[in-house]
């Protein structure tokens, strides 16, 4: 039973106030299936790149256990690249190049040894390949968990809202499910975006952590304050993937459970933005996830005194 992750394995180039990059590997499916193998052990990866991206850097991903059969190969093309400057604050960025390369005809490719899929991540593409995936798969996954954007909200608002329908989970920021939803409070938002078809919804607020709706229940998970945040590019993907990964290893869909797998994300969110790219969430160990949520734990533990 295997954690069938879709989305971009690309380069990007990064510039924050702490420094910038050249070409590094980046990618949403990178960060979420390194992010996920920490947590389970049967990742697969679906996604395209050119024959540029090489053979090392496909490594990083094989030495962590994670399957890339579903990954192709365009020969002679060029992988998807996205360069950004961020400000000071780190929440906002500027887009400075956009590159769609073998991207731009991704057709998602799901080898027969990709149907065992229990667990499935869409990562942020089009509604039409986050669907085509859904109609390739011969049975319906225990858990759908998809990510989107504004853009599509924007350009193929009808599209998503029929993959909506189709999903167990979905992870937006809170402009995003705002703007999905027309509602400014939170709470009204999640109701009518519940309504379009999701289970559960996960509004993620950056520096002021992330919200998880379902079951007629809220749950509240903090962020933790960190001492240095070099490059946030990947923070929500690997979110996604530590999500996704712990759900994927205790195999029980509930609200206590979707709970823990949201500290799990905030942890290996928390672990990425300290280094450029991918490059912490390449080195970890089993004690430093466990000592971060430790501190999540510990961050939100509190006692009544009357």
């Amino acid at each position: 039973m295997s954690l069938v992750i879709v989305g971009t394995v690309a380069f990007d180039a990064i510039e924050t106030p702490f420094g910038k990059t050249d070409k590094i590997v980046g990618g949403a499916a990178t960060f979420a299936g390194l992010a996920a193998s920490y947590l389970y052990n049967k990742v697969k990866l679906v996604s395209v790149i050119g024959e540029d991206f090489g053979c090392e850097n496909l490594d990083i991903l094989k030495s962590k256990g994670i399957d890339i059969d579903g990954v192709e190969i365009v020969e002679g093309g060029k992988s998807f690249f996205w360069s950004g400057k961020y400000h000071n604050d780190m929440n906002s960025r500027d887009t400075l190049t956009t590159e769609l390369n073998v991207l731009a005809d991704f057709d998602p490719k799901l080898p027969d040894s990709y149907q065992d899929c229990d667990y499935l991540l869409l990562g942020n593409l089009t509604p039409q390949v986050q669907m085509t995936v859904l109609n390739r798969l011969q049975k319906k996954p225990k858990l759908v968990v998809l990510d989107t954007m504004n853009f599509w909200m924007d350009v193929a608002l009808e599209d998503l809202k029929a993959v909506l329908k189709k999903i167990d989970v979905l992870t937006i920021n809170d402009a995003e499910a705002r703007q999905l939803s027309g509602e400014y409070s939170l709470v009204k938002a999640a109701r009518i975006i519940m309504e379009m078809g999701p289970k559960y919804l996960i509004i993620k607020k950056g520096e002021h952590g992330a919200l998880l709706f379902g079951e007629e229940q809220t749950f509240s998970a903090p962020a933790l304050p960190l001492s240095d945040v070099f490059d946030p590019t990947g923070a929500g993907d690997a979110f996604a993937g530590g999500f996704i990964g712990y759900m994927a290893k205790v195999k029980s869909i509930n609200f206590t459970n979707m709970k823990n797998a949201v500290i799990y994300g905030s942890a290996l969110a928390s672990f990425c933005v300290e280094k450029f790219g991918t490059e912490q969430l390449q080195q970890l160990s089993t004690n430093d996830i466990r000592d971060r949520i430790q501190r999540f734990i510990t961050l939100s533990r509190f006692e009544l005194i009357n």
